[in-house]
Formats: C-alpha cells, structure tokens, sequence
C-alpha cells in the first residue's frame, strides 16, 4: 500500500492554498466497497452491563478543560471521507473517536466491533450517556430526536421521512417542560435501575445541563451554545447548527449520517443496546485513557482501524511538551497498515471574511503507522508536519 508524505514545503503550499473539502469524487462509490476480508471477530458480541462500567470508570483519567462544551459538532464535511475509508479499513475493527455526534456516522458506516470515545471533557463522557439512554429507549429516530429536544412527536413523520423533513417538523414544535421532566425521570430509571450504573452526583448534574441546553436550543443547537447565554452565543460565530449538519451528505448526493436513514439509527442503537459504544474521560496525552484502551483492544486480540480525531492536534502542537505524549501514545495501540486517522482541518486560509468559501472544516486521512513512523525519525516537528502525512485515494 502505497503513502504520500509531502514534506513541510508540501504542507505550506497546503494551507496557504484553497483547502479542497475531501470528496469521494475518485473514490468508489459506498455501494462498491472494496472487498476486504473481516477480521476474526475477538471482540464480545455484547458488553455486560457492569463491564461496560468497569471499562468507563477504569480507562478513564481526571477530566481536563477545553475552551468548548462541544454539544455538537461543527464539521459539515465529514462524511466526504467516508467511502475512501471503507476502501481501506477492515469491519470488525475498533473505532477510537473524540467529541460528540459526529461519532455514530462514522461507526455506522464503518462497522467497527467495538469503539470507544475518548475526550478530555467529562461532560462529553455525560453526553454520550444521554445519547446511550435515548437510543435504547427510542425505536425510531423520530422518538429519539422527541427525547434529544423534549418536543411532542410531530403528527406524520414514519420510518421513511428523510433527515430534512424529521429537523423541519421538530422546528415548528414548541419545548414541552412536562416532557423534558418525564423524560429525565425516564433516563434516570434507564440508566441507574435498568443497567444498574452507579453515576455519580456531578456526573448527573452534566446530564441535566446537557439536556437542558438540547431542549432550550432545540434542531438550531451548535458548538457555540452556552445554557446561561442562550442563543445570544449561539449566534454569533456562525456555527452551524445540528439541523444543518445531520441534513449534510457524503459529496455524493446520499446522507449517511445516522438520522439519514432509519437503518443507519437502526445500526447505532443495536451497538448501544449491546454496550459497544463506550465513552471514556481522557487527555491524548494523558498518561492512562488512550493506553489502557490500546490494552484492552490487545487482550481482545483488535486491532485499531480508525482513529477520528477531529482537530486535536492543532491544540497539541501549541504545548512543545504535549504532542509528543500523544504520539508515544498512539504508539502503544494496536494497528498495522490499514489503520487510519481521521483529521479535521479548520478552512480559515481560505474562507475569506465572509466565510462563504466551502466548509467551515474539511477532512484528511493518514495512515497511522505512517504517522508513527514519522514521529521516531524525527520528521514531525510542527502540525503542519502532521497534515502532510496523507493517504492518497
């Protein structure tokens, strides 16, 4: 398998230069997925209750700040990767990913066995718990999007309504306190009685800001909302919002995100009815979360297949002492020549004032042995190093 490695010359003409949002344009086509065989399946085909707990508390580090609260993404380019990806990565892999909704899409898509999502916040961990109870109790997406806003279920939405005509019905539904009320109670009961988690009292208290700031915002919710500031935040950065980004699609016409279609929610909520999503409380470069991750998965005998990122690295590379950490980190992990990273580059070089230019954020692919590879020898020494290491498809 060949790789590029451009070099930092390669990497300035990248960023001063328009950046092309990552396309399958010369990829194939997602219903022609390469045929790769699936790995051995080593990984249990459902976690019991209390070793998906034990996996949360015992992988997890201290939490740690970040300038976000990160409710949702604001990448709206991000399944443009995706078929390249299935070109190249096996199923039956584990995903690692970081931040919030974005996650699911790309598990859906690439059929990992097992994925864990590890943020330095302990209010993503808080996130994903929610988002775990909503799938289970939900059937459909249009009940899971009634519980994630505390909005009645509009009257005419099925199994067949698209992305787009779910958000616009739920747009027009006013917030319902009592509903927001009973669906907490409902999480609780879920959560503690059901699958009998012992979370704690601030982790609780996560939950219900997060809840909280879903039903205050409802669909028009982005990166910028802060509860105590409402939607004076949340307007002024031009973010965009969770109904723009699950109506976005793969570049290709199809929407594969997992409100696109009632299979794809299908497929997230059958994981997190087996306790394969698990979200754990952890610095990149901390010393415990990504490790003790990397051995678990090589106990299972697993390998690592993707890796989502985002822009994590941007924020590494500003602490001379940290990025290092991150990649010693990622050393220890499982992989071999199919794993890959996913990488989210901010488009500011080339947005222009009026922010008009393409997506606020595009993706790259890199092999990630590659990476590693680079790091021992030297050949990394600023981000811009990072970005140049790609996976030409």
């Amino acid at each position: 398998m060949k790789y590029t490695w451009l070099g930092s010359a390669g990497v300035v003409m990248l960023l001063a230069g328009p950046m092309r949002p990552i396309g399958p344009q010369s990829a194939p086509p997602v219903q022609e997925r390469v045929s790769i065989p699936r790995i051995a399946e080593r990984v249990p085909s459902q976690l019991a209750d209390t070793t998906f707990w034990r996996l949360v508390n015992e992988l997890s580090e201290p939490a740690g700040w970040f300038r976000s609260e990160n409710f949702v993404s604001n990448e709206t380019a991000w399944q443009h990767v995706i078929a390249p990806l299935r070109s190249v990565v096996p199923r039956g892999h584990a995903y690692l990913g970081v931040g919030p909704e974005q996650n699911f899409t790309y598990i859906a898509a690439l059929e990992p066995s097992i994925a864990f999502i590890v943020d330095i916040r302990r209010q993503n961990l808080a996130l994903h718990l929610l988002y775990k109870s909503y799938f289970e109790l939900a059937e459909t997406r249009a009940d899971f999007l009634s519980l994630l806003f505390a909005r009645p279920r509009p009257k005419g939405l099925d199994t067949l309504s698209s992305a787009a005509a779910l958000l616009d019905a739920y747009h027009a539904v006013a917030m319902d306190s009592a509903l927001l009320h009973t669906t907490w109670q409902r999480v609780q009961t879920h959560l503690s009685k059901t699958h009998g988690f012992a979370i704690r009292d601030d982790d609780w208290a996560l939950m219900r800001r997060v809840d909280s700031s879903f039903a205050i915002a409802g669909p028009d919710i982005n990166y910028s909302f802060v509860l105590e500031y409402g939607y004076a935040m949340m307007t002024s950065r031009g973010m965009p919002s969770f109904s723009l980004l699950m109506r976005q699609d793969n570049g290709a016409g199809t929407n594969l995100s997992f409100l696109g279609s009632e299979t794809v929610y299908r497929t997230i909520r059958g994981l997190q009815q087996r306790n394969l999503v698990v979200p754990v409380t952890g610095d990149f470069a901390g010393p415990r979360a990504l490790q003790s991750v990397g051995n678990w998965l090589r106990q299972h005998n697993t390998r690592v297949g993707t890796f989502y990122l985002s822009n994590v690295e941007q924020y590494l590379f500003q602490d001379y002492d940290t990025w290092p950490r991150f990649y010693n980190n990622v050393a220890t992990l499982p992989m071999d020549s199919t794993s890959t990273f996913i990488r989210s580059v901010t488009n500011r070089w080339s947005r222009g004032s009026s922010g008009a230019m393409g997506p606020l954020m595009s993706q790259l692919i890199g092999p990630m042995q590659t990476t590693i590879d680079a790091f021992r020898t030297g050949r990394l020494q600023q981000y811009g190093d990072v970005l140049a290491i790609v996976r030409p498809y």
